[in-house]
């Protein structure tokens, strides 16, 4: 997953597949705690322990969902978001704030049910369960629920899956996860030629690849064994999408709901709002309620505008909260110190982990990107971010949350935070690379301004020459997206999208992949290491393929540099005191809007 503000895809524990069962094993990363005491800086009880998550059976796949206490109807509630919505279209959805944010109108074949705890649960949304298997993990058959309906009050069938899954085949479909197309159809971008314009010529994939043998039932048959196919039907992309309102590219601006709200008025680039889907059945969702009248989300509020706002509380405030905005950094001492916001916080270890990537298109020399990895200062970033209350120093490429992950540090960052100059100096004298310009991209947050200075004064030390290009962040997922940009370095985030290390090291590093909007950011394209990942997918037992990741993800970072982690992501949320029902979605990484109600 790819966070947004903070950045989506570090999340889970252990998980072991084998014979198409899912047994989660002790495996443990961060984060939870409601805020503690006054001065309460970090996170408090782990969330992302194994432990934690569970599949759900059928009967926690039906709905409705669980009330909180004191859970009323009616209100509005105010949404303050630093960058507006690259899309709304659940096909190109693969951001934190975008994941956080369809939860309200778009329904998935299977999803996470969360409790007022934290307690995850793998359970069927549009299907009656997670699934069941056959043919040795190939083959997944889900069947969906009776009374799901349409916004326009029209049923949803087997077919409206099928054409939502048939739609991620077109060419303007990039953003989002390809986990289903790929197994249906072939790795890397391969899996476009079975049905390259999509299902809208008239054209469908077979039944021995995607079967709808009526208006209940979905088959797929994988082309290899996905015992965890019930988290990768969790993804927002994996749901039903209404042919006859399938606008293409037009549909980032007015998707047709299935959940309990529907696009009210939309601005483009400056507000959004949600209002009641009345032909939602909350009896058939077991993860949503429908409490408030509205959402109004508007755009552009920088981190200390919504702190500021969210702390005083007044007026339509009141009433606010940010899906992903944290508590700006210079606020902090501030909204810890005060008692009042006790019970509407909390600081958590989100599954993220940041990384400045490097563009291995431009810094061609592995000597030039170890001296970069050498010289990035990771405390100084985290203490402009927020401190301890904003991240937690990383020092490899996997979280400690994902199943096999072992300690390692090629770059000696718990001994150096700041950066060692004198060996990233000694890197490039060796290169003949003394005084290199470094094209290094940002964006143009007040957070990410900070970290520019403390970036640029350490690579300066180390021996390069910086330009700095600053980037609008509402572009910002486009520009450092493009296959061919012509920056050097920038910062991204991600989390497994499950607890397994190849929903990190496929997307992330298989250079087959590389494409417009892709998630390789950094461009590798080694042949070892594309052979490497075709050679541990094929170990059907994630638990033994655990170690081999990790010594894959070791030799990547060793090796091929792609890439410095920097830190692991913390949210440090607020709220308005009228809110009730708020609570930490610990897949996604930030406030669940799900059970949110106004007091």
């Amino acid at each position: 997953m790819r966070t947004s503000v903070n950045r989506r895809g570090a999340r889970y524990t252990a998980v072991a597949i084998a014979a198409g069962a899912l047994v989660l094993s002790a495996c443990s990363s961060g984060g939870g705690g409601g805020g503690g005491d006054k001065k309460s800086a970090g996170p408090g009880e782990d969330k992302n322990v194994s432990s934690n998550f569970s599949l759900g059976t059928k009967d926690d796949s039906t709905g409705p969902a669980p009330q909180p206490a004191g859970a009323k109807k009616g209100g509005t509630v105010t949404v303050l978001q630093r960058d507006a919505f690259h899309h709304l279209d659940p096909g190109q959805i693969y951001y934190g704030d975008m994941l956080i944010n369809q939860l309200l109108y778009n329904r998935s074949l299977t999803g996470y049910k969360i409790d007022e705890k934290g307690h995850v649960k793998v359970v069927g949304d549009l299907a009656t369960d997670t699934g069941t298997s056959s043919d040795g993990g190939k083959t997944w058959k889900f069947t969906l629920k009776d009374g799901l309906k349409w916004q326009d009050g029209s049923p949803i069938t087997a077919q409206d899956v099928r054409w939502g899954i048939e739609r991620l085949y077109a060419s303007f479909e990039t953003d989002g996860p390809q986990y289903i197309p790929q197994w249906l159809s072939g790795d890397g971008t391969s899996y476009r030629k079975a049905l390259p314009d999509g299902p809208y010529n008239g054209k469908h994939l077979p039944s021995s690849v995607l079967d709808t043998p009526d208006d209940k039932t979905v088959i797929f048959h994988f082309q290899r064994p996905h015992a965890d196919a019930p988290f990768a039907t969790a993804m927002p992309n994996v749901g039903a999408i209404k042919a006859d309102k399938d606008t293409k590219q037009k549909y980032d601006n007015a998707p047709f709901a299935d959940g309990p709200y529907k696009v009210g008025d939309y601005k483009v680039g400056k507000s959004l709002t949600f209002v009641r889907n009345e032909n939602w059945d909350p009896r058939t969702d077991p993860l949503r309620n429908q409490f408030v009248d509205k959402f109004d989300i508007s755009f552009g509020h920088q981190a200390t505008d919504s702190t500021r706002r969210l702390l005083a509380a007044q007026g339509p405030d009141k009433n606010g909260m940010s899906w992903t905005n944290a508590v700006a950094p210079e606020m902090v001492e501030k909204v810890l110190s005060d008692q009042g916001t006790k019970s509407r916080r909390f600081i958590e270890l989100q599954p993220y982990l940041d990384v400045i990537d490097f563009n291995m298109d431009r810094l061609k020399d592995v000597r030039v990107r170890k001296a970069l990895a050498y010289a990035m200062p990771s405390g100084q970033i985290i203490q402009q971010i927020g401190g301890a209350t904003a991240g937690q120093l990383a020092t490899n490429l996997l979280s400690p949350s994902v199943d096999g992950y072992q300690p390692s540090d090629p770059f000696g960052k718990k001994a150096k935070p700041n950066g060692d100059p004198e060996k990233a100096r000694a890197l490039l004298k060796e290169a003949g690379k003394e005084g290199q310009e470094i094209v290094y991209a940002y964006a143009n947050t007040d957070v990410q301004q900070k970290v520019s200075v403390v970036i640029t004064q350490a690579l300066e030390r180390a021996g390069f020459k910086v330009q700095k290009k600053e980037i609008d962040s509402n572009v910002w997922e486009n520009a450092i997206g493009e296959a061919k940009n012509k920056f050097d370095i920038y910062r991204t985030g991600w989390g497994a999208d499950w607890p397994v290390a190849s929903t990190v090291l496929e997307p992330l590093y298989d250079g087959r992949t590389i494409s417009d909007g892709a998630s390789n950011y950094a461009h590798l394209n080694d042949s070892a290491v594309n052979s490497e990942i075709d050679r541990i997918s094929a170990i059907p037992d994630v638990k033994k393929a655990a170690p081999d990741w990790m010594k894959l993800a070791d030799k990547i970072l060793n090796d091929d540099v792609p890439a410095v982690p920097t830190y692991a992501n913390l949210q440090f949320a607020l709220w308005g005191s009228g809110l009730g029902g708020v609570k930490y979605h610990p897949v996604y990484g930030y406030a669940d809007p799900t059970s949110v109600f106004v007091k």
